[in-house]
């Protein structure tokens, strides 16, 4: 885990971190007396149990590859700008971040749109940025945290084996409040910057009437995520259909050749003009490479974990703190502890699952206190890639991590919420 902050610190790849760390650890398992091939089946162990994930996170890059190539992501970003008026200014820029990354189910798709936008639009407006910043943070992880699409979600529905709707639906309640606080202090330091000039428009979004055709034909794959999401249809069906509607639309809608269109599925869209591409180009199955090799060697740490008991006594730590001060605060120190070392929200979760997972938490629990942890506090950890991610593709300040008040505010309130569990 230190080889992750040392490259992060010396601007080195994560993946190039992870992979330095495979030989290291299970370096550490020969040594234990730990045959080779035990080794390798520790790890083929942990992958297989997510070997679903896999399945969904190429649906995941087609998906975003179809609505950027539809044009259905550049209408949802679209529709917002014209609703946006100074006084309540960083309340809607949440609002809409919040709303675009609940049906991406993305955290960087989102910043990278609908987040650029909000900032060009916050500094014609006079909203100082790290204001902005920090309701693009806030909002982005707002979807990322409970969206029926996002791999976070998936990947610990699948590390705790409940059900992804269920969990959203706890979420949504956990959530209430601190949505309902978030907003009223966005708009309330909205209203200190009301009196600053400029138009509620970004020029950046201009040419995207000459990238796409829009029409409300384009809010359909988004319309059938939240349709078949409120029947519980399952995620992998849920998603299919709304690459469908998508691709339809690019082909008759947009005029897309199909050729084109499969290397938009496959490789990720790529905008004609080049002065777009930095809101329009991105998704396709490649793009989840990445994330995939990342589960991929955080599920190795994992299984070299439990094999080789290398965290048992970080476990009786936090074993003995749960005894003392309770179920919910251990889960959530022990959820910062991993977003600060762990450099990388998936390798976050995993880490704080298996550190937490003799708890004695119902798996229900046990998935909202991941949710609630692990999930939301990395965004808050300047050297994770949850939150120079974001804070790079927006333009935004590492000070913007202070304005995230709804990143803070939902482990609060569930910390007092828990109190007891």
């Amino acid at each position: 885990m230190k080889n992750c902050v040392l490259l992060l610190v010396l601007q080195g790849p994560l993946l190039g971190a992870l992979f330095l760390g495979f030989p290291l650890f299970s370096s550490y398992a020969l040594l234990q007396g730990h045959p080779l091939r035990r080794v390798l089946a520790m790890a083929w162990s942990s992958i297989w149990k997510v070997r679903l994930l896999f399945i969904v996170f190429m649906l995941i890059g087609m998906h975003t590859g179809a609505w950027r190539a539809s044009g259905t992501s550049a209408y949802l970003v679209l529709l917002f700008p014209e609703m946006i008026r100074p006084s309540c200014f960083l309340l809607l820029a949440f609002l809409a971040n919040c709303a675009v990354s609940f049906l991406l189910g993305s955290f960087f798709a989102t910043a990278a749109t609908m987040g650029v936008v909000s900032m060009n639009i916050g500094l014609n407006l006079g909203v100082p940025p790290l204001f902005t910043g920090g309701a693009i943070l806030s909002g982005v992880y707002f979807g990322d945290r409970m969206s029926p699409v996002s791999t976070s979600a998936m990947l610990v529905g699948v590390l705790t084996g409940t059900d992804i709707y269920r969990s959203i639906r706890s979420m949504a309640c956990s959530a209430f409040a601190p949505f309902l606080l978030a907003c009223a202090a966005y708009f309330l330091r909205g209203l200190r910057e009301s009196a600053g000039a400029g138009a509620p428009a970004a020029d950046s979004l201009r040419g995207f009437a000459a990238l796409y055709s829009f029409s409300p034909w384009l809010l359909l794959p988004a319309l059938s995520i939240l349709g078949c999401s409120l029947l519980r249809v399952p995620i992998r069906w849920n998603m299919a259909l709304s690459i469908a509607l998508a691709a339809l639309l690019a082909l008759f809608e947009q005029g897309m050749p199909a050729r084109e269109l499969a290397r938009s599925l496959i490789l990720g869209y790529r905008s004609p003009p080049p002065e777009l591409s930095g809101l329009a180009d991105g998704g396709g199955l490649v793009s989840m490479l990445k994330v995939a090799a990342i589960v991929c060697l955080s599920s190795f740490y994992a299984g070299i974990f439990e094999a080789t008991g290398l965290l048992d006594g970080l476990k009786a730590k936090f074993e003995s703190l749960a005894a003392r001060r309770g179920r919910a605060p251990a889960v959530a120190a022990a959820g910062l502890f991993s977003s600060l070392i762990a450099c990388n929200q998936t390798f976050a979760i995993v880490l704080t699952h298996q550190i937490c997972s003799r708890f004695g938490l119902s798996r229900e629990k046990l998935a909202l206190a991941l949710e609630d942890s692990a999930v939301i506090l990395s965004p808050l950890v300047p050297w994770s890639i949850a939150c120079a991610a974001v804070l790079d593709a927006t333009g935004s300040a590492a000070g913007a991590v202070f304005f995230a008040v709804y990143l803070y505010l939902i482990p609060l309130w569930n910390l007092w919420r828990s109190r007891g569990l």
